[in-house]
């Protein structure tokens, strides 16, 4: 009889040892998650910033060779402005678009300019941009990767019995207009 009761206590030790694994096991994964995607998070801001370092050195150039073109230094002023004012990832994504356009607008006015064109401060910034350009897409990239992973761990079981006790919620992806627009379905009209 003893004998039974040792054996039944120590099987519950045990599965209760296991319970408490797997619970601090889960818990420590949502949290290592919840911290990789702020640290993508931050990656993105890193980037969006460096971008944000080079366009008053791009203006400046531009300004040199295209004096008349006060309307795409403003629209790119005010892009930037929206950028930096931008806390979450849906702002973030709609300056980052808007901020993108006018980019491009204000390097299409380089092709009014020969002479801009051939400038090596203009090159030089224009290469960092377009490598900035990049380093945002593969932080983009990551960051939603993560959220994904984030997201259905704390929606899935066992997480989603943990994730509201320790205020976890479900983060929103970094999407461009440009992807809205894509995900749109175009109109088509016969006249």
């Amino acid at each position: 009889m003893k004998k039974n009761i040792l054996i039944a206590s120590g099987a519950a030790a045990v599965a209760i040892i296991v319970i408490a694994v797997m619970i601090i096991s889960v818990r420590n994964s949502l949290i290592a998650l919840d911290e990789s995607v702020d640290e993508a998070w931050a990656q993105i801001e890193t980037q969006l910033q460096r971008r944000m370092d080079l366009i008053p050195n791009l203006v400046k150039t531009v300004k040199g060779y295209a004096k008349h073109e006060k309307e795409v230094f403003t629209a790119v002023s005010e892009a930037r402005s929206k950028l930096l004012n931008a806390k979450t990832p849906v702002q973030k994504a709609e300056a980052d678009s808007l901020m993108g356009q006018t980019l491009g607008r204000l390097l299409a006015i380089a092709e009014k300019y020969p002479e801009l064109k051939a400038d090596n401060s203009f090159i030089r910034l224009q290469d960092e941009l377009a490598g900035t350009e990049n380093r945002i897409a593969v932080a983009r990239n990551r960051y939603n990767s993560i959220v994904k992973k984030y997201n259905a761990k704390i929606r899935q079981f066992p997480g989603s019995m943990f994730a509201p006790g320790l205020g976890l919620e479900k983060r929103e992806y970094f999407r461009t207009e440009d992807h809205k627009k894509a995900m749109q379905v175009p109109q088509v009209e016969f006249k």
